[in-house]
């Protein structure tokens, strides 16, 4: 049996190399050349899968290890009999930990005493989005979640409207990316929605590129009055604009879900997906491959401040700044045509990362508010 896979997938040989000979591919340049003989197809957001990369191979299996499937189409597949399986909520926590990591920095520019003064605008509310509202409920914030779908299915659930969600200090995305339907989402973020956005909010956007309207917002932040903006996808990537990347607060390529857990998490997925598929038992899980994190135990005594002590956690295993600094320095300084090569070689280079879930707090003496606060970021907790 062979697998075509993406190079880029973490663990391909762990996983999948008892099942068959793994043939690795660039996901980004991927051809219908390369497939033609294969089995198996396993790829990542960047490989569109369609008719005209598949048609006349032998492929019976497509996987994908991300949560999201706008790349996929997945009716063709259907359609000729292809068994096709994603990776749902494999990085929610990941992205989830990077908006705290953004709110946790935004509080401190904006010089206020407590980050859950901030209201927040959830714009989706899937794996992710629904993973954020839970941390941010049990830890204080005013939360508004917007999910017209969602609301359509269970009307007695309290979903707030897209103008009340926008009308929040923080609005953040987390919807799908879709053309059509009653509730499209490409260019949700339109000009005239850009427009309501004043200085005091924040618009973070870790979905997909094409949520945003990104020749809009560009130009909307060159006016006086621009919102902050946080981008963590982009519109054409790998392609980046500069004019926009020189207008956004903060930028990172396409990272928001790359904890070491998410993606390893994602390959597990297709994997238990094939070995279903094939009929084969699954042998192998994750936690057999991941290592000690760097950051192993954080000490907190009683006397620490709740805030603060929650801010340095935060900092200390992820750190937003550092990701937008090494991005806008390519970005920034690289000619137009090294751009799109860049975007690419961060993301397959990413430094480990490790979620918050994965470090231990110590809490000498206990405090309650304390323990409260590190349960709701979903630290691990040793009193």
């Amino acid at each position: 049996m062979l697998i075509v896979a993406d190079e880029n997938i973490p663990l391909l040989d762990q996983f999948f190399e008892e099942i068959g000979t793994i043939r690795r591919v660039s996901g980004r340049t991927m051809t219908s050349a390369d497939v033609r003989d294969a089995d198996v197809l396993l790829v990542r957001s960047v490989t569109r899968v369609d008719r005209q990369l598949l048609e006349d191979s032998r492929v019976k299996f497509v996987g994908t290890a991300t949560i999201g499937t706008d790349h996929v189409d997945v009716a063709w597949l259907e359609s000729q009999g292809i068994a096709f399986a994603c990776a749902p909520g494999c990085n929610a926590a990941s992205v989830v930990d990077y908006v705290l990591s953004v709110l946790s920095v935004y509080a401190e520019k904006r010089a206020m005493e407590g980050w859950t003064d901030l209201s927040v605008g959830i714009v989706g509310a899937g794996n992710v989005g629904r993973r954020l509202a839970t941390r941010l409920d049990k830890l204080g914030f005013d939360i508004k979640v917007n999910d017209p779908p969602r609301e359509a299915e269970e009307p007695d659930e309290g979903f707030d409207s897209l103008e009340d969600a926008l009308g929040c200090d923080v609005v953040t995305l987390h919807t799908p990316l879709t053309r059509y339907g009653n509730h499209p989402t490409r260019h949700l973020m339109n000009a005239e929605r850009l427009r309501r956005l004043n200085p005091s909010q924040l618009l973070i956007n870790t979905s997909r590129g094409g949520v945003v309207d990104c020749e809009a917002l560009s130009s909307r932040l060159a006016d006086a009055d621009a919102p902050q903006v946080v981008l963590d996808v982009w519109e054409g990537e790998p392609q980046v604009s500069a004019e926009l990347a020189s207008r956004v607060w903060l930028m990172t390529p396409h990272i928001a879900g790359y904890s070491l857990e998410g993606k390893v998490g994602g390959t597990e997925m297709i994997y238990q997906s094939l070995c279903h598929f094939l009929g084969l038992p699954v042998r192998k899980k994750s936690g057999q491959f991941m290592a000690d994190p760097a950051l192993s135990k954080l000490s907190f005594t009683s006397s620490a401040n709740a805030r603060d002590a929650a801010q340095l956690a935060i900092r200390a295993c992820y750190d937003v700044r550092r990701d937008d600094s090494r991005f806008r320095r390519w970005v920034l300084e690289l000619p137009e045509g090294e751009r799109a090569a860049a975007f690419d070689a961060m993301r397959r280079d990413y430094p480990v990362r490790r979620e918050f879930s994965s470090t231990k707090i110590q809490l000498k003496g206990g405090a309650k508010e304390l323990q409260q606060v590190f349960k709701a970021l979903e630290f691990k907790l040793k009193l």
